[in-house]
């Protein structure tokens, strides 16, 4: 099994009370890739300028990314400054946003990548996730991540998306938004009835929540001691979780509910380094020893 993703490949200076970093290899596409290619082969589109670093390009291929769909254009790489206060590590502040080559991307997949079974529509314009999903012949399974700015500014694409495809992906915030409800568990059955048969809502440091028509279950996060950069998080959660549902090439109770561990366990990794510092060497091996402390810690007596 083998899986698709397009999201944004980004340059990113970020300040947390851990420091500033500036020019770090981020994006939504790039985090979830990092993650879902510990699990199964990945393939990315996305699109960078003229400015992108060659070592960033060089990491992707050296973690086995097919980078056929990722196109160069002319301009600047989509660049996003943030920073984050102590007090509300879950939030990020946009401090500037140059959208460089986006504002004329559209997206591209080569033939071959075309019957790919499984597909993930990274945080990106709805728009262009629907035109990059008419490109895909027919995809088993495919999972959906977006953010308030699109849910106010175009939901209507956001909600004719969520028609089309089998998991959607939100955090707390996001799953308020498009439902109106305060309570995520009602929330989660609105979702449901706007089409996707599986719903995760995400909840930072609190965990994750999901639900389909046949059973729910929440899991509480790993528990880290020290966050010092939560850009990419739930990106890298997305990737853990479809990731591991490629490699296990079906869905069902047994494997939604491995990946969610697995994607929780991974996630915890992300957030200990700044941009792409700890997923980019992390290895299986690493992730099943944090997986078994995990596990003790949700519960004890598995």
């Amino acid at each position: 099994m083998s899986l698709m993703v397009l999201g944004t490949v980004a340059l990113d200076d970020i300040k947390t009370a851990s420091g500033f970093k500036p020019n770090l290899l981020g994006g939504s596409a790039t985090h979830f890739s990092m993650s879902a290619s510990l699990f199964t082969q990945v393939h990315l589109a996305a699109v960078v300028g003229e400015d992108f670093p060659q070592r960033h390009t060089r990491l992707l291929e050296k973690k086995g990314i097919d980078l056929t769909s990722l196109l160069e254009h002319k301009g600047k790489t989509f660049h996003w400054e943030g920073e984050y206060q102590q007090d509300n590590l879950n939030a990020a502040i946009t401090l500037k946003t140059e959208l460089g080559v986006l504002l004329n991307y559209t997206p591209e997949v080569a033939v071959t990548q075309r019957n790919i079974p499984y597909v993930f529509l990274a945080n990106f314009d709805p728009d262009l996730q629907l035109q990059f999903l008419q490109l895909m012949n027919k995809p088993q399974f495919v999972g959906l991540d977006s953010m308030n700015l699109w849910i106010h500014t175009k939901r209507k694409s956001v909600l004719e998306l969520m028609g089309r495809v089998d998991l959607f992906v939100a955090n707390d915030g996001e799953a308020r938004a498009l439902t109106g409800e305060t309570n995520l568990i009602k929330a989660a059955k609105q979702l449901r009835k706007k089409g996707p048969a599986f719903i995760v809502i995400k909840k930072g440091e609190h965990g994750v929540l999901f639900y389909c028509d046949r059973f729910m279950f929440s899991f509480p996060a790993y528990p880290v001691e020290q966050v010092v950069d939560p850009t990419g998080a739930g990106d890298t959660f997305a990737g853990g979780l479809m990731g591991y549902l490629s490699k296990a090439g079906k869905v069902n109770e047994k494997t939604i509910r491995q990946a969610v561990i697995y994607a929780t366990t991974v996630a915890s990794f992300n957030v200990e380094g700044f941009g792409v510092a700890k997923t980019a060497p992390l290895t299986l091996n690493a992730v099943h020893r944090r997986m078994k402390e995990y596990i003790q810690f949700i519960s004890p007596s598995v």
